[in-house]
């Protein structure tokens, strides 16, 4: 893809951020944004998503996978192959920390991060035991810490798989995983 991603003046949203902007300077691949909040910023095209002056993402999921594919390249990810089952919805759990408790107050961000990695660790136990084969936890976008700390309590399963859940329903903040039943 060598067209012109941005041009100035263009909306955008940050990937892994909850950061708008609007573009006002491009120099080779680094795209200068000045953010709603008036504060100038740096980024790479990669790291940039087009969208409305409306607020509404205009965006397909063809770029979304191109994006996220520049994004990841490098990083080595599980693959296993999947037999075609039954359309089952998963089982959802939202990790986000307003949901977990009813007040974060005297919480440090370490007790929150280990409220949800313990919540994920316990969801996951339990479909387990009942022969749920997918669940989708719900963490947001944020810095990527949750996500990091889910993806290494995954990776110590043999019996399951981890990938991005269905970006239409979910966005960018959640990870599906699929459970291979035993039997």
């Amino acid at each position: 893809m060598n067209k012109v991603k941005f041009k100035i003046g263009d909306a955008v949203e940050v990937l892994d951020d909850a950061i708008k902007g609007e573009v006002v300077k491009l120099e080779g691949k680094s795209v200068f944004i000045r953010t709603t909040d008036g504060f100038p910023m740096e980024f790479e095209e990669r790291e940039l998503v087009r969208i409305s002056n409306e607020n509404e993402l205009k965006v397909t999921n063809m770029d979304v996978f191109h994006a996220v594919s520049e994004k990841q390249k490098g990083e080595k990810r599980k693959k296993k192959s999947v037999k075609m089952e039954k359309v089952v919805p998963p089982m959802e759990v939202d990790l986000h920390i307003h949901k977990l408790t009813e007040s974060t107050k005297g919480m440090t961000n370490f007790d929150m991060l280990n409220l949800q990695v313990d919540t994920a660790k316990h969801k996951l136990e339990f479909a387990i035991k009942n022969r749920i084969q997918k669940v989708v936890f719900i963490h947001g976008v944020g810095q990527g810490v949750l996500r990091t700390e889910l993806e290494y309590l995954f990776g110590r399963y043999d019996n399951i798989k981890y990938y991005d859940a269905d970006y239409r329903t979910y966005g960018l903040g959640a990870t599906e995983i699929y459970i291979f039943q035993n039997g």
